[in-house]
């Protein structure tokens, strides 16, 4: 055994990209696929430097 995952329906492994959502809408509904929109999320970054790590009055305390 190799442990490769398999599954009996290969629709189940495909992911589709569009440049706009009419175009993935009218595509599914041309093919008569079920279909669910994404919208994407705004990923949220809080930029901090390296010096962070060694301040006096840091919020976290150090693991280790």
């Amino acid at each position: 055994l190799m442990g490769y995952t398999t599954s009996a329906d290969m629709r189940s492994q495909i992911r589709l990209t569009f440049d706009t959502r009419e175009e993935a809408v009218a595509y599914a509904e041309k093919e008569g696929l079920a279909y669910r929109v994404e919208e994407p999320k705004e990923s949220k970054r809080r930029q901090i430097s390296y010096a962070e790590n060694f301040r006096y009055d840091r919020r976290t305390p150090w693991t280790h």
